[in-house]
């Protein structure tokens, strides 16, 4: 199963709107993907953008008229309408939504819409005041029962004067709205718990034991599974990386605070991933103010923290369990002894201190290993595809352990 952008013909529509200039970093977005774009404007949009830029970028034509002259964009709107996967309109005003909610076809973007049977992902932007209006709610409602998307407007300073919800989303949520509504809901009903991140053990109030985890990899899990339709909680150590849409975040600092956190919602949950670089060892005692530096040496003394897989696996009933090691050497070894020991689904083992995977990088080379002593390696490439396998994976125990349930 393919996941993401690749390969899909993606229709862009863009109305009148200052915000009409973030739609420009939106097509950048989705070509990295490896998209093909084709946009539509509408005659209003271009007095903000203009419709070369768009060209440029997609290296496609733009479409911003039903009665363009060239023999190539004749009947465009109904061509590209019928070969779209999915349309996504940002920013869609408060002019397009009451057209596309009433029906009404008045220009090529509105025209199109009439014959669009992909899936669609609309962004509205526009005033605070008339967001929050009756109409323009009740279109959104009426599209909404349409079978519309359509992305929440973040809140802030607009470029109206108002402050309050009407900005159109950044473009990285709008992709993400986007890859999530083309991706197959194959974990939906499924209840998903994910960790990540490092854990910080205090010494004193400024120092703490910890390490270089980013929790790229576990929020690139998280993510995965909100696309496919599952019901998603990350319990995540410090990171700067943003919250995913959709996901309930629990953010916290300690091993025994990810302890807690995790074996107090393991019951309700069908699937644990546990992606997180918790801390083997605390400090036996932490100082209760800043040590000084007045002494040749300190001694340390350490304590094990709580072994959340080894208590997960004691607790463990119809979860599928997932872990992962991250070794310098033995990987095979290791893993396996892992896996075994606290009695995992599936390991995940990477050999950190390459810059193409570990800690810190954008992608991972990872191996996976099961129960029956088969493994599967799979090659570099970016985490959200390798959550993606590991997904893949582990619904196929899930619908295993249904067989087994059944009988």
């Amino acid at each position: 199963m393919t996941h993401g952008l690749k390969d899909k013909n993606i229709i862009l529509g863009v109305s009148g709107g200052i915000a009409a200039y973030k739609s420009v970093e939106l097509l950048r977005l989705m070509t990295r993907q490896e998209a093909a774009v084709r946009v539509v404007m509408t005659r209003n949009a271009q007095h903000f953008v203009g419709w070369m830029t768009f060209q440029a970028l997609s290296g496609r034509p733009v479409c911003t008229s039903l009665f363009e002259k060239a023999d190539e964009t004749s009947f465009r709107h109904i061509d590209w309408a019928t070969d779209a996967d999915a349309v996504v309109i940002a920013p869609a005003s408060a002019d397009l939504i009451g057209k596309l909610a009433n029906g009404i076809a008045d220009d090529a973007l509105t025209t199109m819409m009439m014959v669009v049977t992909a899936p669609v992902v609309l962004c509205p932007s526009m005033n605070t005041n008339m967001y929050r209006s009756r109409a323009v709610q009740r279109n959104l409602d009426v599209l909404r029962s349409d079978g519309y998307s359509v992305v929440v407007p973040g809140a802030g300073d607009l470029a109206c004067g108002t402050v309050g919800p009407g900005r159109l989303p950044e473009p990285p949520q709008i992709l993400d709205r986007l890859i999530g509504r083309l991706t197959p809901k194959d974990l939906k009903n499924q209840r998903v718990l994910v960790t990540a991140g490092p854990t910080r053990e205090p010494i004193d109030p400024v120092r703490y034991i910890s390490n270089p985890s980013t929790g790229k990899m576990g929020f690139a899990v998280a993510r995965a599974a909100e696309h496919r339709g599952a019901g998603v909680t990350l319990v995540t150590g410090p990171t700067v990386l943003a919250d995913p849409f959709d996901v309930d975040v629990i953010r916290i600092q300690t091993a025994e605070e990810m302890a807690r956190a995790v074996l107090n919602r393991f019951e309700n949950c069908d699937i644990v991933i546990k992606t997180a670089a918790v801390s083997d060892y605390r400090p036996k005692s932490t100082a209760a103010h800043k040590i000084k530096k007045d002494r040749a040496a300190l001694t340390l003394e350490l304590e094990p923290t709580v072994d959340i897989l080894q208590e997960l696996s004691r607790r463990k009933t119809h979860q599928v369990l997932v872990g992962f090691a991250a070794e310098t050497e033995d990987l095979q070894k290791n893993a396996a002894q892992k896996l075994a020991a606290k009695n995992l689904d599936i390991i995940a083992g990477n050999l950190i201190g390459f810059p193409e995977s570990g800690f810190e990088s954008d992608t991972n080379q990872v191996t996976l290993f099961f129960q029956d002593g088969t493994r599967e390696n799979i090659p570099v490439m970016d985490k959200l595809a390798i959550a993606h396998i590991i997904l893949d994976r582990v619904l196929e125990r899930v619908r295993l352990r249904g067989v087994d349930h059944r009988n």
